[in-house]
């Protein structure tokens, strides 16, 4: 009997050891960037002009893991990963896409993985690298712990991912922003380190452009998406007293300002559209002459509870663009790719940077 009773004693305390033993691994290993990280600089002098129209994509690709078969746990669904098939079916249709439209001075990638348990280890920042050649890439991570354990059954394991800018033109220098804040601990042990990582380049009348990539808080209650508004909007206050000019893209996680579910649901009549988790970007942190950009051919982002269906499934818009006064947009759209390949689709804005003194 006391065998017995040991034994059961044990195996008791197993689940609280293995608790334990993930957060003390992950307090001891926890990525802690700075707030601010030079990611490069260079001396040499390159610069845009105000007269050729350029162009950029934003895309969260998902770390070619959330295709129009999968579902996700987090969300709703069942599913912690698709099969490795499947990633490096997505992850090859991804590359094709972007080789397809690799005359686009920019590319802003978001949820770009280099090693992780989720895409099987796949190193996707050398592999863009080498499917881009004639584009300079950046990079910044947003996700880094050695092992995530939920669902406690068939956790997701490792993740090292982030984000990833490509540009034709070469940068004076490129920076990583941490976003201040997150979540309670041991919750923000496991969860993502946001940032922003912004490229500045020089222009011919002296001032900067700069561009940046954001990937902004979700499954939250708002708090998180609210102060890192803030925080990226006094950046964006900063550049613009010093003159210069900016533009924003990417997955915010909140839909556009004045962007209501009913004008949604007119639009986007072809599709059904989340009214539930809905948050607008508030505009209160942004300044005169700010404008946002969004593609209103089709939506952005679906939701995971189930595998896409289009008659079915939750989408909304997330991924879209803030410019400045000093910033004229062009055309922006959304490519239609009927979240084939990831939860995401690509929008694609062309623009001109206006001179300091216009």
């Amino acid at each position: 009997m006391k065998l017995i009773k040991r034994i059961l004693i044990l195996l008791g305390a197993l689940p609280v050891l293995y608790v334990g033993a993930t957060i003390l691994v992950a307090t001891i290993f926890k990525y802690k960037p700075s707030g601010i990280e030079q990611i490069s600089k260079i001396e040499e002098q390159f610069y845009l002009n105000d007269t050729t129209i350029y162009s950029v994509l934003i895309w969260n690709i998902g770390y070619a893991g959330l295709g129009a078969e999968m579902d996700f746990f987090y969300d709703g669904g069942t599913k912690v990963r698709d099969t490795e098939d499947g990633v490096r079916r997505n992850l090859h249709k991804i590359t094709t896409f972007l080789q397809e439209n690799d005359t686009l001075d920019f590319i802003l990638l978001q949820e770009v993985d280099e090693n992780s348990k989720r895409s099987y280890g796949i190193n996707m920042v050398d592999h863009f690298n080498l499917a881009l050649p004639e584009h300079f890439p950046f990079y910044a991570y947003n996700y880094k712990v050695p092992f995530v354990p939920l669902p406690w059954l068939n956790p997701m394991g490792r993740v090292n991912s982030g984000l990833l800018s490509f540009s034709k033109h070469i940068p004076a220098e490129t920076k990583r922003f941490a976003f201040k804040g997150n979540y309670a601990w041991p919750k923000h042990l496991f969860m993502l380190d946001r940032c922003y990582l912004a490229n500045y380049f020089l222009l011919e009348d002296s001032t900067r452009f700069v561009l940046i990539n954001t990937h902004n808080s979700a499954y939250d209650d708002g708090n998180l998406r609210k102060q890192q508004n803030i925080q990226l909007g006094g950046t964006l206050v900063n550049e613009e007293t010093a003159g210069n000019a900016f533009l924003v893209g990417g997955d915010w996680n909140q839909c556009p300002p004045d962007f209501l579910p009913g004008m949604a649901q007119e639009i986007f009549h072809n599709w059904v559209f989340d009214t539930i988790n809905f948050v607008p970007l508030d505009k209160a942190f942004m300044g005169n002459g700010w404008e946002v950009w969004w593609g209103n051919n089709a939506p952005t982002n679906r939701r995971l509870q189930t595998s896409y269906s289009k008659e079915t499934s939750f989408t909304t818009v997330i991924d879209f663009f803030l410019s400045s006064s000093r910033v004229e947009v062009i055309e922006c759209n959304t490519i239609d790719l009927n979240f084939a390949n990831s939860d995401h689709q690509p929008v694609i804005l062309t623009f001109k940077i206006k001179r300091f003194d216009e």
